[in-house]
């Protein structure tokens, strides 16, 4: 087995989830398969840096002294707003050696800013997927996935979506049965799917100004097994249903309909994941009604059913 040498780039500023989630995913794979990974730690000049919460890093040494690295994981965090036009350059000249070139939240800035997503398709954290689309239109930037995979280059969604990816590149690089270990050793699950949206259906929507409105989104939350057509909630908003519809878009920026779809799916896959339900029960529970419609559901948002999304996302129990 081939050793995979792993490059974190350190700087001022840098998100340290961003950094020692995926770290401790590639160590959790190194211990459980010797020999597999060697991770090193690097600066511009080698010297430890401050993260955005206020904790010192010490890296291994500096980036002009680091090993070539098969994967290259560039982290976000404040530090990606004003880069050192340094560390932008060195990107710019080692990143496209890498065999796998990665960057978790707002580290896609530093890679855009070195080029090299140009032509690609990229996510970075919600919050920050407008700019990096206006300042980098030569990257074509997918706000909803928590990450995005283009050939040799990754980039991930904000700090715990990271783990996801890292979890990912060791399945792909030493098996499911491996990934599997370092999920139950952290307390995730093995991974979610990499076109799994960002936030929850309750993110995802603002929240409504008017407080019948969002009496009506906190009950469809709650009641997802509920008649909720758009007449039967505008009766509970005490608005007729062409008032309702029209309202509850401007203020949450999606349809009702949209809404119920997002509260139902997501229900429906935390269903799958937590609980030993069958299908059918949580087809009821979760609005679809029968499991075929759920299973039409999960094949649109997922490209799998409801059962075999089960089996690859739900973590066996720890023994």
């Amino acid at each position: 087995m081939a050793q995979r040498t792993v490059l974190v780039v350190l700087f001022d500023g840098v998100q340290s989830l961003d950094v020692t989630g995926p770290l401790e995913v590639f160590a959790g794979a190194e211990e459980a398969a010797p020999g597999a990974y060697r991770i090193r730690t690097a600066s511009l000049d080698g010297r430890p840096v401050r993260t955005s919460g206020g904790l010192g890093l010490v890296p291994d040494g500096p980036l002009a002294e680091a090993p070539a690295p098969h994967t290259l994981l560039v982290p976000g965090g404040e530090g990606t707003r004003r880069p050192d036009a340094r560390l932008i350059e060195w990107i710019r000249g080692h990143g496209p050696r890498a065999a796998r070139l990665v960057s978790v939240c707002t580290g896609a800035f530093l890679l855009a800013g070195a080029g090299l997503l140009d032509g690609r398709r990229a996510t970075t954290h919600w919050a920050h997927c407008d700019e990096l689309a206006r300042d980098h239109p030569a990257v074509e930037v997918d706000a909803d996935p928590i990450y995005v995979r283009d050939g040799p280059v990754a980039t991930s969604a904000g700090v715990t979506a990271g783990i996801d990816l890292a979890l990912a590149l060791v399945e792909e690089d030493l098996g499911r049965d491996i990934a599997l270990a370092v999920a139950r050793h952290l307390v995730v699950f093995l991974r979610r799917p990499g076109n799994q949206a960002q936030f929850s259906a309750q993110l995802a929507a603002q929240t409504a100004g008017r407080a019948p409105l969002r009496d009506v989104q906190q009950w469809i939350t709650e009641h997802p097994d509920a008649d909720l057509s758009v007449e039967a909630l505008a009766a509970r908003a005490r608005l007729s249903p062409r008032h309702f519809a029209r309202a509850f878009r401007a203020e949450t920026g999606i349809t009702p309909g949209r809404y119920v779809d997002r509260v139902r799916l997501e229900h429906a896959r935390r269903l799958l994941e937590d609980t030993a339900d069958g299908i059918e029960e949580i087809s009821r529970a979760s609005g679809y009604g029968t499991p075929e419609a759920m299973r039409r559901a999960f094949i649109r948002a997922f490209g799998t059913g409801p059962a075999e999304y089960r089996r690859r996302f739900r973590p066996a129990p720890v023994t």
